[in-house]
């Protein structure tokens, strides 16, 4: 059974740290999953701050052109649960945050969207969508699995 430490730390909103680990992350994993629990998980990229944090209760999180699989989306038609974790280069502390999903076609995601916030541009990249998560739970995750791969120390 979890701690009461670990169960006190999943919240139904943004802490403060949680908002600014969020603005500092430039990359997360997105997982989705369809009604009959096929799942998904999308690597989503950009400069720190890409994912938007509208306030302690919504994040939006733009569609930059990819593949067209649009694997996520298709999860998303049937089950509007999502979960994102982030990652910070050099961190080993991570915020996973879980909820229900809004998608946004490209003109109402413009209205939450500043501009294309990438480190790499080809003539792909542009905003598509986008979609707003409803949070139902945010924490800190525990830094044991980065800890165990070394992940950042890597050559």
């Amino acid at each position: 059974m979890p701690s009461d430490r670990s169960k006190g730390k999943v919240l139904p909103y943004l802490t403060d740290e949680i908002i600014e680990f969020i603005k500092q992350a430039p990359f997360a994993v997105l997982s989705s999953s369809d009604s009959d629990g096929n799942c998904d998980a999308s690597p989503r990229g950009g400069l720190p701050g890409f994912i938007k944090v509208v306030n302690s209760k919504r994040l939006f999180v733009p569609d930059i052109k990819g593949n067209k699989l649009f694997q996520s989306y298709g999860n998303f038609a049937s089950n509007p649960k999502a979960a994102l974790i982030f990652f910070m280069p050099g961190n080993n502390k991570m915020v996973r945050v879980n909820g229900r999903v809004k998608v946004l076609e490209k003109e109402e995601a413009n209205t939450f969207f500043n501009g294309l916030e990438t480190a790499f541009k080809d003539e792909n990249t542009e905003l598509i969508q986008g979609f707003l998560l409803d949070i139902d739970e945010a924490y800190s995750h525990c830094p044991r699995a980065l800890q165990f791969s070394n992940m950042w120390n890597i050559k």
